[in-house]
């Protein structure tokens, strides 16, 4: 592959001759901003490895609401549970935030490559603990920190993979100010999905947050001014 895989990413933990075969199967797909690519309770095993561009993954509730579940980008595979688990309905749904390149890997030849490459079967297991590690943190958060501190550990999540990824679309250094741009593309309604509170909440999180000089914000941009400041705030 010629893209250099984004740090931290499914792809960045592969060896260079891993990235190369991963790279070889599946067949190139492009997707609109604003486009589905996932739908929750279909029944399919295609996973999805992102090249450019993010997408949103975020699931229904019973009273019709959504509740984002994370951003992806560049080096992130996503839906590949239904590859390991063939049968099953999607949990969730995934949208395209902005143009989308990917490869569409169909489970029959991600098993095939994971068989072929088992330090990768490794980093996909990996992968996997990881995401269900960052899913319990961030239920037990929702207790003893009220919306502001939810939404600014989102935030400084955000930009610790920024500053690992300088060379990903996710982030990067705003020479003018030292701070860390965040590329999350989340409306206050999508965030406040992520964090569990209200859109009311995450606006006033967000205008306490500048209020005290940690970020600046513009359309669907943040820019983390203090990150120490941040961090400490977040607890």
């Amino acid at each position: 592959m010629a893209e250099l895989p984004a740090v931290g990413s499914f792809l960045g933990s592969l060896a260079a001759d891993e990235r190369t075969a991963l790279g070889a199967i599946g067949h190139a797909r492009s997707y609109r901003r604003g486009e589905r690519m996932i739908l929750e309770g279909d029944q399919n095993d295609t996973t999805y490895l992102v090249l450019e561009g993010r997408v949103r993954v975020f699931t229904g509730t019973p009273e019709g609401n959504e509740v984002t579940l994370c951003v992806r980008g560049p080096g992130d595979l996503i839906g590949e549970m239904g590859a390991l688990d063939p049968g099953g309905r999607r949990s969730a749904s995934v949208i395209a935030l902005e143009p989308v390149r990917c490869r569409v890997i169909a489970a029959r030849e991600l098993q095939g490559f994971l068989e072929a490459h088992p330090r990768s079967a490794l980093a996909l297991l990996r992968l996997v603990i990881g995401r269900l590690r960052g899913a319990d943190r961030r239920r037990t958060e929702f207790g003893p920190y009220d919306a502001t501190r939810r939404l600014a550990r989102v935030l400084m999540e955000a930009a610790d993979e920024a500053a690992g990824a300088s060379a990903s679309p996710e982030g990067r250094r705003d020479g003018a100010a030292g701070g860390v741009q965040l590329g999350l593309a989340l409306s206050q309604h999508e965030l406040s999905g992520l964090i569990g509170a209200s859109r009311e909440s995450v606006a006033r999180g967000m205008a306490e947050l500048r209020r005290r000089g940690l970020v600046t914000t513009g359309r669907r941009s943040v820019t983390i001014s203090d990150a120490d400041g941040l961090r400490r705030f977040a607890g």
